[in-house]
């Protein structure tokens, strides 16, 4: 781990080099503001961020002699005493940078790995940090330690030599995995038991993805009045945040703030992070968070949807419905806000498009409702008759249903209601009240959509 600043010692000075190959996806436009903006995520002070273009990566280095003379220069010349490669070393580029630079080197693996461990609050949160770099470490075992070898043992030719320090280290990771796997495994048992027990209540599950930075934590303050830490950086959000809404008609989800995607987020931190992220395959519906203002948006959208992809994968569990909030309209000008009003207006209206601010508020009031005629499409009204000695089932539906009309019949002996009311909870009352008193409470329904 790098020893990053309390606030109160001097702040460590880092660096960035962005590495072109040749045939490599070409970058974002905002790939050095992004690299930028993740090396203060771990309130490091950035001294440069360099795009360099290789045409031939080195096996040892990945960079030529002439371009690691001109970044030592760099280095030496910024007292810096981090480097990021924000691209994929190999374990030996790795340590042999380290060597030739005099200096801590990480990739963008690593990058994300030390922001992920700054903001890990909860145990959960901290065991998944921890799987997840222990898992990216033990694959960069080099032979660095090879003075404490043992190279033979006994008398002859027979004997062989004894346990390797590589062999050791992987042996003490692969044990520590274990135990951190196995405590995972309860986290997920417990976070499992809460979502069950959130289905069990009939509160469906609105989740929020998207691209880190998008605007998600800000939206989900905005829609549920919450307080939970929001800030322009990169991960801000890393242990997810649930709170309840009220919508309209006494409608009520849980609402779910998760941590956020990026580009070439690595797959074993998918894996070590399935725990959190299950919570968005679990959803009832999901919000797809876009920062409309990012010149990169559509390259970062569809990193979204290839994460998504991969959880469907790891999970087994397909991915629920997707409404996209096309959030930070208020750093559009009027000419591009009125663009994309028309364009979305010009969609199928299956299509699901939303421009809002989180910030001003405007929008999310079409949010709301989007929620709730998407999460309740399957309400129904129905007639239900019952005795006015069924104060339970009376009372239950006057709190689980909209209430349209109430009529007494029979001199007040029997009340008829026309409510509004969603299949499960429906489904529920039956299984309550009517298959017990089938004979005293009569139910008719008929679709509201």
């Amino acid at each position: 781990m790098i020893p990053v600043s309390d606030g109160q010692d001097e702040r460590i000075v880092a660096a960035a080099v962005i590495p072109v190959t040749p045939g490599s996806v070409p970058l974002q436009q905002q790939r050095s503001a992004e690299t930028q903006g993740l090396i203060e995520a771990l309130d490091c002070d950035c001294a440069f961020v360099d795009i360099l273009n290789i045409r031939k990566p080195t096996p040892s280095h990945l960079f030529g002699s002439g371009q690691l003379q001109a970044i030592g220069e760099n280095l030496e010349a910024h007292d810096c005493q981090l480097l990021v490669v924000d691209g994929t070393l190999s374990p030996i580029q790795q340590r042999n940078l380290e060597r030739s630079l005099g200096c801590k080197v990480i990739d963008r693996t690593g990058l994300i790995l030390e922001i992920f461990g700054l903001r890990a609050r909860t145990k959960a949160g901290r065991l998944q940090v921890e799987t997840a770099r222990l898992s990216y470490e033990r694959s960069r075992l080099v032979r660095t330690w090879t003075h404490l070898e043992r190279q033979r043992g006994g008398r002859g030719f027979i004997s062989g030599p004894g346990e390797t320090q590589i062999e050791a280290d992987r042996r003490m990771i692969d044990s520590a995995l274990l135990r951190l796997k196995k405590q995972l495994s309860d986290v997920e048992k417990t976070r499992r038991l809460h979502r069950s027990g959130r289905k069990s209540r009939e509160l469906p599950i609105v989740a929020l993805v998207g691209y880190t930075n998008a605007g998600k934590s800000t939206l989900f303050n905005a829609l549920s009045g919450a307080d939970v830490f929001a800030k322009d950086m990169p991960f801000a959000t890393l242990d997810p945040t649930i709170r309840q809404i009220e919508l309209e008609r006494h409608k009520r989800v849980a609402l779910v703030d998760t941590v956020g995607f990026i580009t070439d987020l690595p797959t074993h931190l998918i894996e070590s992070f399935k725990a959190t992220l299950e919570e968005s395959m679990d959803a009832d519906l999901i919000l797809h968070v876009h920062d409309v203002s990012s010149p990169d948006m559509e390259e970062q959208s569809e990193d979204v949807l290839d994460i998504l992809e991969d959880l469907e994968d790891i999970t087994g569990k397909p991915c629920p419905p997707v409404i996209d909030i096309w959030n930070k309209a208020d750093r559009l000008g009027t000419e591009e806000k009125s663009y994309y009003l028309a364009h979305f207006d010009s969609l199928r209206p299956d299509e699901n498009n939303y421009l809002v601010s989180a910030m001003t508020g405007d929008g999310l009031e079409a949010v709301r409702k989007a929620i709730l005629q998407h999460v309740f499409e399957f309400s129904q009204t129905c007639d239900v008759t019952l005795g006015t000695e069924q104060g339970a089932a009376l009372a239950w539906l006057y709190r689980n249903a909209i209430v349209l009309s109430r009529t007494e019949e029979n001199d007040g002996n029997t009340v008829r209601l026309s409510v509004e009311i969603s299949k499960d909870e429906l489904n529920r009352f039956r299984k309550d009240y009517a298959e017990q008193i089938d004979k005293q409470i009569q139910i008719r329904t008929e679709n509201v959509n």
